[in-house]
């Protein structure tokens, strides 16, 4: 199976690049993809996260925001596999 994880972030949010650089070599190591969306270029989206962003997801379900928890996002990783 394979798993993407969605990044909800803004191009000018250095919260945002931060967590998208954080977030590489753990997906690396998990071989899970990451889907970076701009929050800006979608209202439903901005309507739900705007003040959350960043925001790491995987479907429906919010993994953090704002700062990537990574034992979070492994022990989540390790639930699904």
């Amino acid at each position: 199976m394979a798993v993407e994880l969605t990044l909800i972030s803004r191009g000018y949010c250095h919260l945002c690049h931060d967590m998208e650089v954080a977030l590489a070599p753990l997906a690396e190591a998990w071989g899970v993809g990451v889907t970076v969306l701009d929050v800006d270029a979608d209202p439903a989206l901005e309507a739900r996260y705007d003040e959350l962003v960043p925001v790491l997801l995987h479907g429906e379900t919010m993994l953090c925001h704002y700062f990537l928890d990574e034992a979070k996002v492994r022990e989540y990783l390790e639930g699904i596999r």
